[in-house]
C-alpha cells in the first residue's frame, strides 16, 4: 500500500556535518481507486430508476353502427372551460345558449375549488336524476380555451380522477353559443 523510500548515500563524510537519512512516503492509490469504482458499481446497480407515471384515460370503442341515444340535457351537464391564468369558467346545469348562463358562470381556481364544485354539482344532479347507472346521470365536460396550458388539462382530467367522475368528455371544439357566452375570454 505505501512504501518508505530511502534517500540516497547519507553516510559519514570525512571532516563534514553528519546528516540525518531522509525518508519519504509514496501512497498506492490504487486500491482506493478500485474501492471507489466498486462503491459507484453498487449504487449504480442498487438504486432504482424512476419509471415515468401515466395516467390511464379510457375510450369507448369504435362503434361500426350508429345506436340511437337521447340528447344530453343540459341540467345533467357541468361544463368546465379551461381558461388562461389558471382559471376555470364552470357551467352547471345550465345550456350556453340558455339567457341566464351569463349569470349562473363560476369562474374558479384549480384544487380544492374546482374538487369542491364538482363534488357539489355531482350531488345536486344525481340526486335529482336517479339511474341505475354505476356512474350516475352526472356528466362533465371540458373545454380547453386557445390561452390555456396543457397543464390546465391535464389538471382538469386529475380533478376526474381523484373525484372518481366516470363520466366526462374532452371537447376541443367551441360552438359559436360557447363563444358568445365566453366573449373575450376566449382569445384573451
Amino acid at each position: 500500500m505505501s512504501e518508505i523510500q530511502q534517500g540516497g548515500g547519507g553516510g559519514h563524510k570525512k571532516g563534514g556535518k553528519v546528516r540525518s537519512k531522509k525518508a519519504s512516503t509514496r501512497v498506492d492509490m490504487t486500491p482506493m481507486v478500485d474501492l471507489g469504482f466498486l462503491l459507484i458499481t453498487f449504487f449504480i446497480l442498487a438504486t432504482t430508476l424512476s419509471k415515468p407515471s401515466a395516467m390511464t384515460l379510457n375510450v369507448p370503442d369504435k362503434q361500426d353502427k350508429q345506436v340511437e341515444t337521447e340528447p344530453l340535457k343540459a341540467s345533467k351537464v357541468l361544463t368546465l372551460y379551461l381558461g388562461k391564468n389558471n382559471t376555470v369558467h364552470a357551467l352547471d346545469g345550465v345550456a350556453p345558449d340558455d339567457e341566464t348562463a351569463k349569470a349562473k358562470m363560476k369562474d374558479v381556481g384549480f384544487g380544492p375549488d374546482l374538487r369542491a364544485l364538482i363534488t357539489a354539482s355531482r350531488a345536486r344532479i344525481n340526486a335529482a336524476n336517479p339511474t341505475t347507472d354505476a356512474g350516475g346521470a352526472f356528466v362533465c365536460v371540458i373545454k380547453p380555451l386557445k390561452n390555456s396550458t396543457y397543464k390546465n388539462m391535464v389538471d382538469a382530467l386529475d380533478e376526474m380522477a381523484i373525484t372518481k367522475t366516470k363520466r366526462y368528455a374532452l371537447v376541443d371544439l367551441l360552438l359559436q353559443t360557447d363563444k358568445d357566452l365566453l366573449g373575450d375570454k376566449v382569445n384573451d
